[in-house]
């Protein structure tokens, strides 16, 4: 019998692709990698590929190799309507992606976490919990970290946790709910307007991220969110569903005088949240909620939070530089995180912002920034149309094309003892391939912390 002829679609840069190519050469897949991008571009994905029988087309898509696959793995990035995939589709080729074949292969129990904002957060902080109170633990999915190469290394009493994106639910395929009974556990921490550039409108958005209901097993349970617009009246078609709220004492996971709650018991209390930012608070309480459905003890998680820590570039506090205070909300690229960041910091701070245009509303961050933000700088493609936006309610605002004289215009503005928030609200891509990349040269250009 020959060996299936396989294409993964999409190298990219977070190890997705590498993780499925890996995989399927191992499981006696012929494997095809095709990017579009150039070697110098995917010099460290490739480099995971060393010593495996891959044969490698870049800077191109070739429809011949298309015509004849039997499997093609289609990187997140990729448009559904792509018509080399259509081209395979119709050639006999079956269409997947690397979460659908983790999901298909584990044997472990799985939690999935979705959501606008906070999916990274409640995830990174869900594996430590899981962690803390005696689970082994593997985090994975869109927060960075493909796990389909370590299916050898997950035994079937472990815990995965992935996080999804709307890309990533939108992928797999119709019958993904009868063909997967590993999910125990999911959450939608909101849905807000994003990624419409991609998905057109708000609707079809939000019915990508409604697709993780469908992983849910029977007996398992959904975490949704009480007071979302969107996603409050969701309901898991298997399982049961839990409404969370930070804001809402009525819902089933709730902030109740100061104590984080499923019902009358207490998970934790909330002054052992060490993450900045009061928007955190939710996050922690979606993970609390996923972590005791797993089987983790309310107590053992009480004694867990204090210990738990953020991730990098989520309203991380950098210290003080020339007598200013740093703020790292880096992950930004929506008018709501900035939002969150604003709302969570003191008034009269100097804002800096831009990156390009993702053409969502920014009355909101403008309306926010009136309130709470001396000076502005607006930095990037789309600098004057979020500068024209502030300066419409009253914040006093300054363009700057380049980030590196942004920031310097930054901390000139703020006076000693004053904050300085770098929360883009835009997307990377008209100077950076990622948020993190932009923020790490937001970093790398400030001066020295003030008590080095």
């Amino acid at each position: 019998m020959s060996h299936p002829r396989a294409i993964v679609m999409g190298l990219g840069s977070f190890g997705g692709g590498l993780g499925a190519a890996r995989y399927l050469a191992s499981s006696g897949a012929r494997v095809l990698v095709t990017d579009l991008r150039r070697e110098p571009e995917l010099r460290d994905s490739l480099r995971g590929l060393a010593g495996l029988d891959v044969e490698t087309v870049l800077g191109e898509h070739r429809a011949s190799d298309f015509e004849t696959a039997d499997l093609v793995v289609v990187n997140p990035a990729v448009r559904p309507d792509n018509p080399l995939v259509a081209l395979a589709r119709s050639g006999g080729a079956r269409i997947t992606s690397e979460i659908e074949l983790f999901l298909e292969a584990v044997r472990a129990r799985v939690v999935c976490v979705t959501g606008t904002q906070g999916k990274s957060s409640t995830c990174h902080v869900l594996s430590q919990l899981l962690e803390r109170c005696g689970r082994r633990t593997h985090l994975g999915g869109n927060i960075g970290r493909s796990l389909l190469t370590e299916l050898d290394r997950i035994d079937p009493e472990d815990l995965c946790v992935l996080e999804l994106s709307s890309y990533q639910l939108a992928a797999l395929a119709s019958d993904i709910g009868q063909r997967v009974e590993s999910v125990e556990a999911v959450a939608v921490t909101n849905v807000l307007a994003d990624h419409l550039a991609v998905h057109g409108t708000l609707a079809a958005y939000a019915e990508a991220k409604r697709r993780i209901l469908e992983l849910v097993r029977p007996g398992g349970v959904a975490l949704l969110p009480a007071s979302d617009s969107v996603a409050a009246d969701w309901r898991p078609e298997r399982g049961r569903r839990l409404t969370f709220s930070a804001r809402e004492s009525s819902a089933d996971l709730a902030l109740v005088e100061g104590e984080l709650r499923h019902g009358a018991t207490v998970l934790a209390r909330a002054a052992d949240c060490r993450l900045p930012g009061a928007f955190q608070l939710e996050n922690v309480l979606v993970a609390l909620g996923l972590a005791e459905a797993l089987g983790a003890p309310p107590a053992d998680l009480a004694r867990a939070l204090p210990d738990v820590t953020g991730l990098a570039h989520r309203l991380e506090d950098l210290g003080r530089r020339g007598g200013r205070r740093i703020h790292d909300n880096g992950v930004s690229t929506t008018p709501d995180s900035t939002v969150a960041a604003l709302r969570s910091l003191p008034a009269g701070l100097v804002l800096l912002l831009g990156g390009r245009s993702k053409a969502l509303p920014l009355d909101e961050l403008a309306q926010v920034a009136a309130e709470r933000v001396a000076h502005a700088v607006c930095f990037g493609e789309a600098r004057e149309e979020f500068g024209a936006a502030l300066e419409a309610c009253g914040v006093p605002v300054v363009l700057e094309e380049r980030l590196e004289r942004a920031i310097a215009l930054a901390l000139e503005l703020a006076p000693p003892g004053a904050d300085v928030l770098f929360s883009p609200a835009g997307s990377s891509f008209d100077a950076f391939p990622n948020f993190r990349a932009r923020a790490q040269a937001f970093r790398a250009t400030l001066p020295e912390r003030d008590d080095r």
